[in-house]
């Protein structure tokens, strides 16, 4: 019991590290609260920073999802422990405990989530992302699909009740956190992704 707290705590806390602003930081650039779409993830940063910081944005939002799931299964964590510790991953990006509790909306950090819990299921749901993205090319709503089927793909995978209503909270979530984006869409005035030249 005491292990798995201590798993679920550390999670929280290694998703309360804010990627962007690090980077951001780092690199020089302006602080991701403060330009653009206001929010601390790697789209944001890719409009006010390029490729690069972008990237290494992504990969550390991943991360954070991805680490404590891995470090679970270390464990032979329970399925229950297993979902509680990606949740808190995932709500510690969201509300940052370093960082005011104003964090970014999560899509990373859910994939790595998915990614850690395994690795099909995350497979899967970024090959959704990637394929939305090529077709739509708008960061948001490609996120909005994949998770939309996340809950699905966690069904056909591991279909334990705890993890996929965990990915069902998860997803729905996420949809608040972009409750602009989709206001956005609606009216057909949400960016596409850019920053390619940069």
């Amino acid at each position: 019991m005491i292990a798995a707290l201590l798993l679920i705590v550390g999670a929280y806390l290694l998703g309360s590290v804010s990627s962007a602003i690090i980077v951001c930081r780092l690199m020089g650039l302006p602080d991701p609260r403060t330009q653009g779409s206001n929010n601390p993830g790697a789209t944001n940063v890719l409009r006010i920073g390029g490729k690069k910081a972008a990237g290494i944005t992504l990969l550390g939002d991943s991360l954070k999802g991805l680490v404590p799931m891995l470090v679970a299964h270390l464990l032979d964590a329970s399925p229950a422990v297993l979902a509680a510790t990606g949740l808190a991953a995932f709500l510690g990006h969201l509300y940052p405990l370093f960082f005011g509790f104003l964090g970014g909306k999560g899509v990373a950090t859910a994939l790595g989530v998915q990614f850690g819990l395994y690795w099909p299921i995350g497979l899967s749901v970024a090959a959704i992302w990637l394929f939305t993205a090529k077709v739509l090319e708008i960061s948001s709503a490609s996120a909005l699909v994949c998770m939309a089927l996340a809950p699905v793909i966690v069904w056909a995978f591991w279909p334990e009740p705890v993890l996929i209503w965990v990915q069902v909270l998860i997803s729905s979530i996420l949809f608040w956190r972009h409750r602009s984006n989709i206001r956005n869409l609606l009216i057909g005035s949400e960016d596409k992704i850019t920053g390619a030249e940069k």
